[in-house]
């Protein structure tokens, strides 16, 4: 039996150009993920909303209307026990891990039901949690998402 001499493993060479390959990676995505916080935010709260659109909708096919103002989005969650009880709220309710999401910034999502612009409004006033505002600061609408 012939052995072979050769070690089986990578030389410092390959080694290198893939660190290389990774670094150039890294310069590359890096700024654009990390020098842009509030813009992922704001992506994070379109789709947090969608879900709780998705949510309501289930909610409204289950049970005929959608949870009052009153109700809010812990109706997702917990079957209410004011206002118009739900006849056939599901068991586990509505959202995938039973619970409500705050937005990215850790503030309740305001939901209107009826709302204003749709049958429900929710609501996020973006980073300075006020209503209105400019750039990071403007409100992300339910009625204004695409």
């Amino acid at each position: 039996m012939r052995h072979s001499t050769r070690e089986q493993g990578f030389t410092l060479i390959e080694l290198l150009v893939v660190l290389v390959i990774i670094g150039i990676l890294a310069g590359y995505v890096g700024p654009k993920i990390m020098g842009r916080p509030e813009e992922a935010k704001r992506t994070m709260t379109k789709a947090q909303i969608s879900g709780l659109e998705t949510a309501l909708e289930s909610y409204k096919l289950d049970n005929g209307v959608y949870p009052s103002t009153e109700q809010g989005l812990q109706a997702l969650v917990e079957a209410p026990s004011t206002g118009k009880l739900p006849p056939k709220w599901r068991d586990g309710g509505y959202m995938k891990k039973g619970k409500v999401p705050k937005d990215p910034w850790n503030r309740e999502y305001i939901y209107l039901s009826p709302g204003i612009h749709s049958d429900f409004d929710i609501i996020s006033y973006g980073a300075d949690g006020e209503s209105g505002g400019e750039g990071t600061d403007a409100d992300i609408n339910n009625w204004e998402i695409e």
